[in-house]
């Protein structure tokens, strides 16, 4: 990018939160594989052994958390604590047991986000009470149950991989849509989280 074009708006957003510089990375979206629950484990136990009552709840979420979804081999876990935003009350213990700080996003929730050096676990960290917690757990249990919205994201997971992302944000994005719009159909039928 030369130095008089201006940089796109999620690019900039992106540099605002991550710590480190944005990643140019290859979206590869998977077969859904068995081993991803028992990854999960082995992940929920160590942050678990590390945060003791810390860590108020450990729950698996995103694709690699639906059987039969195909997804980015990524686990993704949603770590509750009393308060995201005291990063000394847990970053140094999970950074100890192997995971580096990767996202601070003190306007969105207090969100922090920290993944394995290898790229292939990520812990969502949430303060307890906060709405995503409940809209994470609601989309999970929602594609669990519901098999037309389950193939409907898979294809569009599988679509938007064939086209080459500037950044995972980008792709996260680019599907955005289809997410909020499976959200609003498990909320009109009444679904809660489990």
């Amino acid at each position: 990018m030369s130095t008089d074009e201006p940089e796109d708006a999620i690019l900039a957003a992106s540099r605002a939160v991550l710590i480190g510089e944005p990643e140019k990375v290859e979206v590869v979206v998977a077969d859904y594989d068995a081993r991803w629950p028992e990854r999960f484990e082995i992940e929920r136990a160590k942050i678990a052994a590390v945060l003791g009552p810390r860590a108020l709840a450990i729950e698996h979420i995103g694709s690699t958390s639906v059987p039969g979804l195909a997804a980015k081999p990524i686990i993704d876990i949603c770590l509750v604590v009393y308060d995201s935003s005291d990063e000394a009350s847990y970053v140094p213990d999970l950074s100890a047991a192997g995971y580096e700080l990767r996202m601070r996003e003190p306007e969105w929730h207090e969100h922090r986000m920290l993944r394995t050096p290898e790229r292939d676990v990520h812990v969502h960290v949430f303060t307890d009470g906060s709405t995503e917690i409940s809209r994470d757990l609601l989309f999970r249990d929602w594609l669990r149950g519901n098999e037309a919205d389950r193939e409907l994201y898979q294809e569009t997971k599988r679509r938007l991989a064939q086209e080459d992302w500037p950044t995972m944000q980008h792709y996260a994005e680019a599907k955005s849509d289809v997410v909020e719009a499976i959200i609003r159909r498990a909320l009109d039928a009444g679904a809660t989280p489990s």
